[in-house]
């Protein structure tokens, strides 16, 4: 069972979200307004946040940047248009994927689940890479000595990528290993992960070294 924050301000949709993803066996705490859902968040730690983007008051946006500032917690953004300016926004701000409204409990349960599989630990190996060493096993990188703090969906992206180091991966490749996406997914949640793993990891996020783009084709691991 998985404790899941909801934070929503449609009482029905929170009201019906939340039963039903208490039937699919989570636990569910609920926040009608972003401020209540930041104080739940500081309270309770919950293993997952789904956040709708069109709050009062703090919107969805800042309450995902606030998120992110001090907790890797995965965050599911709900959208009611699904277009560039909320998926987009919402991905910047640090959400690990999004479903648009209206919302079938079985998808956002399935998300939430996948969202939560990113944290398994993996075989015993370490690989180090020109001062990045990525600890498989202990799910943890360090770069430089530091240890380097990722969201699991920004740690499963950089495992998947180096298990084959000089491998391209398309990006519905690692739409399908690592968000579960068995369908033409959408792009943007991967270059925005990308964006973010860089800022993490590379010493020149502009010239990366370990997460290389191969235009027209995908990513791969490197240096190679």
């Amino acid at each position: 069972m998985a404790q899941v924050l909801l934070i929503e301000d449609d009482p029905s949709i929170r009201r019906g979200l939340g039963m039903a993803l208490g039937r699919h066996g989570h636990q569910v705490r609920t926040a009608e307004t972003g401020e209540d859902g930041l104080r739940q968040a500081r309270d309770v730690r919950p293993e997952a946040v789904v956040l709708d983007l069109m709050l009062p008051g703090i919107d969805g946006f800042e309450v995902c940047r606030r998120l992110r500032a001090d907790s890797i917690v995965p965050i599911i953004m709900l959208t009611a248009r699904g277009d560039d300016f909320d998926v987009v926004g919402g991905l910047e701000a640090g959400a690990d994927d999004y479903v648009v409204k209206p919302v079938q409990p079985r998808v956002l349960d399935a998300r939430i689940r996948a969202v939560l599989r990113r944290g398994a630990p993996e075989p015993q190996h370490i690989q180090t890479h020109a001062g990045l060493v990525i600890d498989r096993g202990g799910m943890t990188v360090t770069k430089d000595g530091e240890l380097v703090s990722l969201t699991p969906t920004e740690l499963r992206v950089l495992l998947v990528l180096s298990r084959s180091p000089g491998q391209v991966l398309s990006r519905q490749q690692l739409l399908e290993s690592v968000w579960e996406h068995d369908y033409l997914g959408d792009s943007r949640l991967v270059d925005n992960c990308v964006q973010r793993l860089r800022a993490k990891i590379e010493t020149d996020p502009a010239s990366p070294v370990f997460v290389q783009t191969v235009r027209g084709f995908g990513y791969r691991f490197g240096p190679v």
